[in-house]
């Protein structure tokens, strides 16, 4: 089964929410877009690189787990230079690698890195995870992540790494053995908690991991061109690509140049709405004050447990209104608003992973009156709050239907 990565790719699913024994029984089919990813404040890729809103927190290392490195373990070369994650190309099956070799050779891309791409179960539940060789695909993680050697060690010694939201909202200390399932079953241990740079991948684990847990080999490709027009690029692209594939872009860029901008004013502008109907946002906040005191889960998307995104989605699809699953997705949904000028039904979004400080890792809804309603973390529950507007704070968003429904659609559908 496929269902949507991030920007509306989609991913092959290879474990079902069942029992290890049925998920691993369970064939697998093309779906395209079937929902979206677990978390919304999940992300071992988090934000996509360059749609970031200001007021990022400070930056801190991995938590790494000191793992046995294995004699016959590949050492990896120094870091060089970061990479921007910018296009990222997604099919049910392998991909040809003369796909990427010609990516490559297409002008403003500086580097086209094979992966693996599925979705499969960790600790039980479904996550997007991504097969790299650690050593060329560390470049593309933010720099916390990236310069953290024991991480990547330890994924090459046979580790997976997740999120650091993920870690920390699912209880996944470093070094913990996890169960994964994907094609079969296997125990790994937690390499680290760290984000990347691929919106709503919330795993990583070795090529060769990813061959033993059935993902198909090579079926992605993550391309950085900071100084191409991606529109056009993406054209080209698309015509390498077979019929399966699907391609997307994981930073926004302003319209009259290649710059990334910031991921709430992006390309929209007045033309793409109008906002919320008073309507819409009375059925909104409605449907979310009728959640208070459902409990935080994480993946939770209702209607009886939610995580923070999953609230937001919930609630304005009771108001007819289609969102992206994960929160750094929802945080393109419109303009940015300032303080001045909040509404009731307003998005609050906020930094808190501090292995990647302009990841957007949590949302919640302004209500008015100084007050917001959130999915606050594991342990306690849906409640309703003094809004926050310290230094976590990244900005506020003022959703358009219009453009919520294109960020949620799966451009492979």
């Amino acid at each position: 089964m496929l269902v949507t990565l991030g920007a509306g790719l989609a991913l092959l699913t290879l474990a079902s929410a069942g029992s290890a024994p049925s998920a691993l029984a369970a064939p697998a089919a093309w779906l395209p877009g079937a929902g979206g990813l677990y978390g919304g404040v999940g992300g071992v890729g988090g934000v996509p690189q360059g749609q970031v809103l200001p007021g990022a927190a400070g930056s801190q290392a991995p938590a790494v787990a000191r793992l046995p490195v294995p004699s016959q373990a590949p050492a990896l070369p120094p870091l060089r230079s970061l990479l921007q994650a910018d296009l990222l190309a997604v099919a049910p099956t392998t991909l040809p690698s003369s796909i990427a070799a010609a990516v490559q050779r297409l002008h403003g891309v500086v580097a086209a890195q094979p992966l693996d791409a599925a979705r499969l179960q960790v600790d039980g539940k479904l996550t997007a995870m991504l097969g790299v060789n650690p050593a060329a695909f560390r470049a593309f993680a933010a720099r916390p992540t990236a310069e953290s050697l024991g991480l990547w060690q330890n994924v090459a010694a046979g580790g997976v790494a997740v999120s650091y939201t993920m870690g920390k909202l699912d209880r996944l200390p470093a070094g913990r053995p996890v169960l994964v399932t994907g094609r079969r079953a296997e125990e790994l241990p937690v390499a680290g908690l760290g984000t990347v740079g691929i919106g709503g991948v919330d795993a990583v684990v070795s090529d060769g991991v990813a061959r033993s847990l059935g993902i198909p080999a090579g079926n992605a490709i993550v391309i950085s061109a900071p100084q191409a027009d991606l529109t056009t690029l993406m054209k080209q692209i698309e015509k390498l690509l077979p019929r399966s594939a699907a391609i997307a872009p994981l930073v926004a860029q302003s319209a009259s140049s290649g710059v990334p901008e910031s991921a709430s004013t992006a390309g929209v502008g007045s033309a793409d709405g109008p906002g919320l109907t008073t309507a819409q946002v009375d059925a909104f906040l409605e449907a979310a004050e009728s959640r208070l005191g459902m409990p935080y889960v994480w993946g939770g998307d209702g209607p009886d447990v939610f995580d923070c995104s999953g609230l937001v989605q919930w609630s304005l699809a009771q108001a007819g209104v289609a969102m992206p699953r994960v929160a750094a997705e929802q945080a393109l949904t419109g303009p940015e608003v300032p303080l001045s000028r909040l509404e009731p039904g307003d998005l609050l979004f906020y930094h808190t992973d501090p292995t990647a400080p302009g990841y957007i890792s949590h949302v919640a809804i302004y209500l008015g009156d100084g007050e917001m309603i959130q999915a606050p973390e594991p342990g306690l529950d849906v409640e309703i709050v003094p809004a926050a507007f310290g230094s976590e704070f990244a900005g506020a968003v003022a959703v358009y239907p219009k453009v919520a429904a294109a960020v949620a659609a799966d451009p492979a559908g």
